[in-house]
């Protein structure tokens, strides 16, 4: 396919869904051929539903919605608009959504929401708000399954900006 796209050696390579279907090991040598092209001075415009994809590759990334330009800009710069410095998803025994109000109100959280027995906090010091959501949910008698820590990414923020999951 790519072979094919730049057999007439074009200046703009417009590229739909690249690695869609492809194992890890051939979507990783696409990603080495898109670079070299890239390298060469070719611009590629290229559509994902990947983020770690576009993140990797992409000089700029526009996130559309339904035909809507929702952001458009750098990966970096893009990431720094997701809420927070850090996730912290604890998942709990039970419903979470109790818990909201009083996590929205600790310090060193952003934001806070209920998915289920799930609660995900956006937090700007990690250090304060993780003992501190520990110490809540113990209080309203909630246990602790489990619990991760992760950097905002582009996913978190489509998610944000759209309001759904990447489908």
């Amino acid at each position: 396919m790519i072979a094919r796209a730049l057999i007439h050696e074009p200046r703009v390579l417009f590229l739909d869904e690249p690695t869609a279907g492809l194992d890890p090991q051939a979507r990783l040598a696409l990603w080495d051929t898109l670079r070299q092209v890239h390298a060469q001075g070719r611009t590629i415009i290229m559509t994902t539903h990947y983020m770690e994809e576009a993140d990797q590759l992409c000089d700029r990334i526009a996130i559309l919605d339904h035909g809507k330009l929702l952001a458009l800009d750098t990966p970096a710069k893009l990431k720094e608009q997701a809420p927070g410095d850090t996730i912290v998803d604890v998942v709990l025994d039970s419903d979470a959504e109790p818990l909201v109000a009083a996590a929205r109100a600790t310090a060193g959280v952003r934001h806070a929401e209920a998915r289920g027995p799930m609660l995900r906090v956006y937090a700007a010091r990690v250090g304060e708000a993780v003992p501190a959501i520990l110490a809540l949910a113990e209080a309203h008698g909630r246990t602790v399954n489990d619990i991760h820590i992760s950097r905002p990414s582009l996913e978190t923020l489509f998610i944000t900006l759209t309001g759904r999951k990447l489908t």
